[in-house]
């Protein structure tokens, strides 16, 4: 079993123990969108950590996106309700890139883009310059930050 599995299991156990609803309610609804995961398609199976990090990264996402909804509906409890799930599910990602990491990330795969091509890519050439950037960042940048920060080395 993956080992980021087993914890959000425990973690679970201890919170509900200590009566913490807001992250019990989290932790469930991960586990939950874990399992979904690993039943999935044709044949179910064992999700590794790393699988388990792209479940929980789109949950917090979904967090993320009902909080800015629900707050822009008039409806601030509920956006704080999923901003706290959404700092929950954090605890459990690796910590994001800053701007600086990310474009020096960036510049090294316009390099390796640059090299495999001949010249230097451009705006057309942004499809291959993502994909060697995702590679490196896994998970630890939202796309739009990364598509934000490739287009803007591809337009200059």
């Amino acid at each position: 079993m993956a080992e980021l599995k087993t914890r959000l299991q425990n973690d679970l156990t201890a919170a509900m123990k200590a009566r913490e609803t807001v992250t019990a309610g989290a932790l469930r609804m991960a586990l939950t969108a874990v399992t979904n995961e690993e039943v999935a398609g044709k044949q179910a199976r064992e999700l590794s950590d790393d699988e388990v990090v792209k479940v929980l990264t789109r949950e917090a996402k979904k967090r993320k996106e009902a909080a800015e909804a629900f707050a822009g509906a008039g409806r601030a409890e509920q956006a704080e309700l999923e901003r706290k799930e959404l700092a929950v599910l954090e605890a459990y990602l690796p910590a994001q890139l800053d701007d600086a990491e990310l474009k020096s990330i960036v510049d090294k795969a316009v390099e390796a883009v640059a090299a495999q091509l001949g010249e230097t890519p451009g705006p057309k050439q942004m499809g291959q310059v993502m994909k060697a950037v995702n590679a490196e960042v896994a998970g630890r940048a939202e796309g739009g930050r990364v598509a934000a920060a490739v287009k803007a080395k591809l337009t200059n």
